[in-house]
C-alpha cells in the first residue's frame, strides 16, 4: 500500500524518515542525507509530512510544499509523549509520523520567508543588544575597582568616559586606561549597529499596512508590532485572544481541585520575546499614571490603586495582547474603549 504519512526527523546533514500506509502499519523506514531529501520526496506521491518545528523546519517545509505534499509544523513539546522507550532519530521520526496524524493536534503556520527575514533582525538586534549590556557592565566593574562609579543605565556611559578620562594617572594606570577605552570603543560599535538594524526595521514597518495597523494600540510601537506580524502572521491559527494570550505566556496559571480555582502566577510559556516586548511596552502605559501632564485612564488608574506597578503591567499586556489578536483577525485598528472615548 502507498504511503500516506510520515514524520521527518531533521538535522543539519542526517534525516531519519519514517512512513505509514492508510492501515497505520510501517511501510517505509529511510536515512537520507541532505542532498537526497529533496529528490526523495520530488519523486514520492503527494502525502501528509509531519516535521518537529525547530531549527530550518520552516525551510524544508516551504521546499516540500513545492512538491504537492501537505507539511504540519509539530511543536516539539507536543511529540515527546509519543517517542517509545530510548530516544532516537529513528524513534523521534516514528513519533512526529504519529504525532501528526492526531486529531486534536496543534500545528505551527509554516513562515513565509518575509516573516523569517524580518525575524532575523530581530534575533540580531537582540543579541547586539545583550552585548551591549555585557560589555557596559564590564566597564563599570572595571572602573569600580579604581573607585569611580556611576548611576545604572546605558545612558550613564558617557559620564563614565568623561570622569574616567578626568582622573589622574596614579588613580586610574595607563594600562587600564586602555584596556576600558577599547571596551567603550567597543560599545559605541555595537551601538551603531542597533541602529542601523532598527533603521531596517522601521523601513520595513513603514512599508506594512499591518504593521502599523498594530502599532496603533497603546504601548505598541514599531519594534512590538514587526515581531508580531513576524512571528503570528494573521493569528487565525489561534481560537480566540485568551488562547493567543496563553500562547505568550500572560495568562495566570489555574489549578482547579475539590470544586475550588486557584489562580496563581503567569504561565511564561510560549514566546519570551514577544512577551518581553509587550510587558515593556505595559510599563509604558503604566507610567503615564505618574505623569502630572497626562489626563488619567479611570481603568487604568482603579488597577494601579489596587495592584502594585509590575503587576497592573502584566496585566495591561494581557489585555494589549487580546486586543492585537482581534485587530489582526479582523483587520481593523485600534478602537478605544467607550469609557475612554467619552472621557
Amino acid at each position: 500500500m502507498p504511503v500516506v504519512t510520515i514524520g521527518i526527523d531533521i538535522a543539519k546533514s542526517v534525516f531519519q524518515v519514517h512512513g505509514v500506509d492508510a492501515s497505520g502499519r510501517a511501510a517505509l523506514r529511510r536515512r537520507l542525507g541532505r542532498s537526497q531529501l529533496l529528490v526523495f520526496f520530488a519523486r514520492l506521491s503527494p502525502c501528509l509530512i509531519g516535521i518537529e518545528a525547530c531549527s530550518s523546519a520552516h525551510h524544508w517545509a516551504r521546499e516540500l510544499v513545492r512538491f504537492g505534499h501537505e507539511v504540519r509544523l509539530i511543536p516539539p513539546q507536543y511529540v515527546k509523549p509519543y517517542v517509545k522507550r530510548n530516544k532516537s532519530d529513528a524513534a523521534d521520526a516514528e513519533a512526529i509520523c504519529e504525532a501528526v496524524a492526531r486529531p486534536n493536534m496543534r500545528f505551527v503556520p509554516i513562515k513565509t520567508r518575509e516573516q523569517q527575514s524580518v525575524l532575523a533582525l530581530h534575533r540580531a538586534r537582540a543579541l547586539l543588544v545583550r552585548q551591549r549590556t555585557a560589555s557596559i557592565n564590564a566597564v563599570r566593574g572595571l572602573l569600580s575597582e579604581f573607585g569611580l562609579v556611576a548611576a545604572k543605565g546605558s545612558s550613564r556611559v558617557l559620564e563614565l568616559r568623561r570622569r574616567m578620562e578626568e582622573m589622574e594617572t596614579y588613580l586610574l594606570p595607563e594600562e587600564a586606561r586602555e584596556a576600558i577605552r577599547r571596551l567603550l570603543d567597543h560599545i559605541d560599535a555595537i551601538h551603531d549597529q542597533i541602529e542601523a538594524v532598527e533603521r531596517r526595521i522601521l523601513d520595513w514597518h513603514q512599508s506594512s499596512e499591518e504593521s502599523q495597523r498594530l502599532a496603533s494600540a497603546p504601548g505598541v510601537g514599531p519594534m512590538t508590532a514587526t515581531a508580531i506580524m513576524a512571528t503570528v502572521g494573521d493569528g487565525r491559527q489561534f481560537q480566540s485572544a485568551r488562547h493567543f494570550a496563553a500562547w505568550l505566556g500572560l495568562t495566570p496559571r489555574i489549578q482547579p481541585s475539590g470544586g475550588k480555582e486557584r489562580i496563581g502566577r503567569i504561565s511564561k510559556g510560549g514566546d519570551r520575546y514577544l512577551r518581553t516586548l509587550l510587558i515593556h511596552g505595559a510599563r509604558a502605559v503604566v507610567g503615564t499614571m505618574f505623569r502630572k501632564n497626562v489626563k488619567p485612564r479611570p481603568w487604568l488608574a482603579a488597577l494601579v490603586g489596587r495592584r502594585p506597578a509590575n503587576i497592573a503591567a502584566t496585566a495591561v499586556a494581557h489585555k494589549t495582547g487580546r486586543a492585537l489578536w482581534a485587530m489582526l483577525t479582523r483587520a481593523e485598528t485600534y478602537r478605544r474603549p467607550a469609557s475612554a472615548a467619552m472621557a
